[in-house]
């Protein structure tokens, strides 16, 4: 059996310089739930004036009706990019109703008894925008609808062609230099992979902001939480509970032996668990007693994005690929980086300093040795994960590091300081400083428990009086960032020609009636 690997510390290749980083492109998905003016989650269908949930390029909607989600597109640098989140946030703001706010926490508030008061999305009467709407009624009778309040920040990055031809032409191992490019890159990015796996314990630290939940959330749910204030329920030092067992988790993924060791691998075992039926949600059924569907099929995965994972290989699919067929085809394009709690003290419910970190962390993953990750290893990551998400802040925490258990703070500093140079050689390719001193702030939230996101909400849930208070007068504050944000006229027209053009897209499909849903579902099946 493979011993556990250590994630290798070792520095920047020397031949590598700021002008091979030069074309790196970076997009982000943000979510967020809509909740009524007394902070109940809302009712109310998607503002149409935003368009079709179903073909809306940059606004659409995740699990339910009320999670909204805003796509970014690719970007070359870190502003440009977060500038066109905010233009999206100033757009939605606009088309809200009935005095609703976005909610800026990723854990939901303010959800009543009866789940069913969770709608889902709803993407019109297509058999694509029916099949979207089945595979979330799936997932409420799999795992409960409350998990499909969750929000997140998903941070979508590519690196150069360039680099990939240069790493190719310095490797010392003969087969990989004998790979196509396109292979090549598949390899690297999946080595990139195992080593963010390895340090999402980082990850849930610095950027964790989930240490406590609403009561509501766990009604009918056991927890090992405990009282902070009234309605409030936390772990004294917790940091990313999204991100642990009350979370998204699925027992049966577990099982599914899926790895990241090659591409090759990783479509087989995805494609398994789409065709493989699975016991207890075979025992579900598929039909209710009208016989209406309730889920796509009774296999381990409906569809290959039921597949929950801290960061996923991705490529764009053309028209008619699922997402595995464009990987298949073209090799991984970029990952999607998917640890990310939403920083609810930004109005976009993200920031530079995460920004940058992330991509030094993600560039310092990716030169770092990467060795295969094998069942033994990832059973000590899950570990290391459970313990950071629980008690990270704990000044006792601990890190297995391969046969060896040592203090978290240092396991931290040590990769902290590797991702210094990275940030130095980002920074170069940016002519700025934004990279060192994203990381500079980590270094003090590392040495100062107290500046990180995660403690500062603890501090202000108490200080406000409970979540619900805390996540309300933030949402305040971010409307007046909504309002104040400047957006072109030229934008505004933009935003408004989507609208049009999505609902039109989603008419003509709605037109298309060669194959009733009952035969477009079987086909499936």
């Amino acid at each position: 059996m493979n011993q556990p690997s250590a994630l290798s510390s070792s520095v920047i290749p020397t031949w590598v310089d700021a002008s091979q980083l030069a074309g790196m492109l970076r997009g982000i998905e943000r979510e967020s739930l809509r909740m009524q003016s007394n902070g109940f989650l809302s009712q109310k269908n998607h503002p149409i004036a935003l368009g079709s949930a179903l073909t809306h390029p940059h606004i659409t909607t995740d699990y339910s009706e009320a999670l909204m989600e805003f796509i970014t597109t690719p970007h070359s640098t870190i502003a440009a990019a977060l500038d066109e989140l905010r233009d999206i946030h100033h757009v939605v703001h606009q088309h809200l109703q009935d005095g609703e706010k976005l909610w800026p926490l990723s854990m939901p508030c303010m959800l009543d008894d009866h789940e069913e008061n969770i709608r889902l999305a709803q993407y019109g009467t297509s058999n694509i925008g029916r099949f979207k709407t089945l595979y979330r009624h799936g997932l409420g009778v799999r795992y409960g609808r409350r998990m499909q309040t969750i929000s997140g920040v998903h941070y979508n990055l590519s690196f150069p062609e360039r680099l990939f031809e240069d790493l190719q032409q310095h490797e010392t191992n003969a087969e990989l230099k004998q790979l196509s490019l396109q292979d090549y890159r598949s390899h690297r990015y999946f080595g990139l992979i195992r080593n963010f796996i390895r340090l999402t314990p980082l990850v849930m630290y610095l950027l964790g902001a989930s240490p406590s939940v609403c009561r509501c959330f766990l009604t009918g749910r056991e927890h090992h939480l405990q009282a902070l204030i009234k309605g409030t329920l936390y772990l004294p030092e917790a940091t990313a509970l999204r991100m642990g067992r009350l979370g998204y988790q699925n027992s049966a993924q577990k099982q599914l032996g899926i790895h990241y060791n090659d591409l090759h691998d990783y479509l087989n075992g995805l494609q398994k668990a789409v065709h493989t039926p699975y016991p207890q949600f075979t025992a579900l059924g598929l039909d209710d007693e009208q016989g209406e569907p309730i889920q796509i099929n009774d296999h381990v995965l409906q569809i290959e994005n039921e597949y929950y994972s801290l960061i996923r290989p991705k490529q764009v699919p053309e028209q008619g690929e699922t997402p595995s067929q464009a990987l298949k085809n073209r090799g991984v394009g970029y990952v999607e980086l998917r640890a990310v709690d939403v920083n609810p003290y930004r109005a976009i419910g993200i920031d530079e300093t995460a920004a940058g970190f992330l991509e030094s962390l993600a560039l310092y993953c990716l030169l770092n040795d990467s060795p295969e990750l094998w069942a033994e290893e990832q059973d000590q990551i899950d570990l290391n994960q459970t313990e950071i998400v629980n008690r990270g802040r704990a000044s006792d925490a601990k890190i297995k590091d391969g046969p060896f258990e040592i203090p978290f703070q240092d396991w931290a500093q040590r990769h902290l300081s590797q991702i210094q140079a990275c940030a130095i050689l980002l920074d170069q390719m940016d002519r700025t400083s934004l990279y060192q001193d994203a990381v500079q702030i980590m270094q003090h939230r590392l040495h100062q428990v107290e500046n990180t996101l995660s403690a500062q909400v603890i501090n202000d849930t108490l200080q406000y009086g409970g979540t619900w208070n805390f996540g309300s007068l933030m949402a305040q504050q971010h409307v007046q960032d909504y309002e104040q944000h400047q957006i072109s006229l030229e934008r505004k027209q933009y935003f408004e020609h989507l609208a049009q053009t999505s609902l039109q897209k989603q008419w003509q499909l709605e037109q298309d009636n060669h194959m009733s849903f009952a035969e477009y579902l079987a086909q499936y099946r």
